[in-house]
């Protein structure tokens, strides 16, 4: 077989379903040889949507994304995809066309140097040299990608390579690299300190993050929890780890998250932080929560145990093992006094907003949405005020809370949706994005109806950049510069332009009714929503 055909098997090996990608000349041999296999691909509509689609489905799926480009253009086209990946340790194979071997550093046509201009932003990256070494990149990529803390890996690969021989194809069975030894059980000892802290502890609190997904241990973590009636709080990439409405859950922390959250987490005197990065987006005060407390930090990376705050106990390892060991354990515990407080902290520190009655309000249209949708539903918030609203008003079940945490890229949510949509049909999916980052993936409809992947896209429309003209208000007295956004197409026009059902709303009249019948049907609908431009976040 010549090397695309053995690309193509690769991937058959490794379980992959569906791409997403864009070709090119540089990349043809392996569209080509794709011709022959039953792994679906699904052209986008720009490169970047490749990779945030792949990230849509590898997040509800649990398995590696995969997103195909051509070089050049392509290639750079697809970096905002990966770094947004590799900011939330979201586990992709991005593959790139390349030119010709001997071409290379000629600055011939479509070349770019795309190993070199990610290097700082994917877990590892492949310039693949000869015919007969694709097996063994594709086996440790996707190892790489979905090992340890997970991330994107890049493999970069010329067309004389894909076009090359290959005699004898070995797909190996088992990775083995000197350099990568991922710790996954605990440190037993460290694990033993946590657990005898927890039991002098008066008022302890679990902050989850991402991590606590990405290790699959959402159902532990529950365990963990109820079974030592602990509460928990989370960050904006840890929504869901436990229901909203979970009677031992205390809400986001963060500049943007509950204010009682960020008072339970600095009032308490044992924080267990789990697959959590310490970063400024949820801790804007790192002294905070290593003053009186003992701070217990779990994650699989000890680059990150330490990065930006010192912990009292650093737990390296997987989440899943971690808490696995830490179940066994059996102790007297009551934490009903700490418990008590916090509810009435939930109860008296809620915050009032003055909505204007001739727009919709979003923060009660998403309670709304979120109670209507299906219990195990997954909802796609982009960035900007959206994003905010959705993170404070979100009511999740049983289902998933998506969006671009650690990048904060605009434009993320309907490819991610449509990613999350083709990773599993059954499930409902709705994406939410302002009217700013719904134009930077809205040609995405067209992907959406070609390969008939019905998601729901809900767009709060105020006419500018909400988000940096609140930002703007606030920092410059109202001095705003280029966020006015009155250029936007007609969404109704748009939608007939795709083929899909549009309904425009104009305030909170009859609004539970008008979400029942914009959910009704498992299509792709386009809602619009008109928001006070000068509504706010806070």
């Amino acid at each position: 077989m010549n090397g695309a055909d053995a690309m193509v098997k690769c991937l058959e090996l490794e379980g992959v379903s569906t791409i997403f990608g864009y070709p090119g000349v540089a990349i043809c041999p392996f569209f080509n040889s794709l011709l022959q296999s039953d792994i679906e691909r699904i052209l986008v509509r720009t490169e970047q949507n490749a990779a945030h689609a792949a990230s849509g489905l590898a997040r509800v799926t649990g398995k590696v994304g995969v997103c195909v480009v051509t070089s050049g253009p392509g290639a750079t086209n697809l970096i905002t995809g990966i770094a947004t990946a590799f900011a939330d340790s979201i586990p992709l194979v991005c593959i790139t066309g390349q030119v010709n071997s001997e071409l290379l550093g000629s600055d011939v046509f479509q070349e770019a140097d795309i190993t070199g201009a990610v290097e700082s932003f994917v877990k590892y990256s492949y310039l693949v040299k000869k015919t007969e070494d694709i097996p063994r990149i594709f086996k440790e990529a996707f190892y790489i990608a979905n090992t340890g803390r997970k991330g994107p890996v890049l493999i970069d690969i010329p067309i004389d390579i894909q076009n090359g021989l290959i005699k004898n194809f070995h797909y190996p069975e088992s990775v083995n690299l000197r350099t990568y030894k991922p710790t996954v059980q605990g440190h037993s000892v460290q694990m033993k300190k946590v657990l005898k802290e927890l039991e002098k502890a008066k008022k302890p609190i679990i902050c989850a993050g991402g991590g606590v997904f990405l290790s699959d241990s959402v159902q532990e973590l529950r365990e963990f929890s109820e079974k030592f009636k602990i509460p928990v709080v989370s960050t904006m990439m840890g929504i869901g780890a436990m229901p909203t409405e979970h009677a031992l859950y205390f809400g986001v922390v963060g500049n943007n998250g509950k204010s009682y959250a960020n008072r339970a987490m600095n009032e308490s005197d044992l924080l267990i932080m789990v697959g959590a990065r310490v970063a400024d987006r949820a801790v804007s005060q790192p002294d905070l929560i290593t003053e009186n407390k003992v701070l217990v930090h779990i994650d699989v990376d000890p680059a990150e145990i330490g990065k930006n705050v010192g912990p009292t106990i650093p737990l390296v390892g997987d989440a899943k093992h971690i808490f696995h060991y830490m179940l066994k354990h059996e102790m007297e515990s009551d934490y009903s006094e700490w418990i008590d407080l916090l509810e009435k902290y939930k109860t008296t520190m809620v915050r009032h907003r003055k909505p204007n009655p001739e727009f919709v309000d979003p923060a009660e249209f998403i309670k709304i949405l979120s109670k209507k949708m299906k219990s195990d539903a997954v909802y796609v918030a982009d960035v900007g005020q959206n994003q905010m609203w959705s993170c404070d008003n979100h009511i999740v079940k049983e289902g998933r809370f998506l969006t671009s945490g650690g990048m904060g890229t605009m434009g993320y949510s309907i490819p991610a949706a449509m990613g999350a949509k083709k990773g599993d049909m059954t499930k409902q999916v709705v994406a939410v994005c302002g009217d700013g980052s719904f134009q930077m993936s809205m040609m995405e409809f067209a992907t959406i109806r070609q390969y008939k992947i019905p998601v729901k896209v809900i767009v709060f429309n105020n006419s500018v950049l909400g988000l940096v003209r609140e930002y703007q208000a606030n920092t410059y007295k109202g001095n705003y510069c280029v966020v006015d956004l009155s250029g936007n197409p007609d969404l109704e026009k748009l939608s007939q332009a795709y083929g899909m059902p549009f309904t425009r709303v104009y305030n909170m009249e009859h609004i539970e009714q008008i979400i029942e019948d914009f959910l009704k049907n498992d299509e792709t609908a386009l809602m619009e929503c008109l928001i006070d431009p000068m509504d706010t976040t806070k």
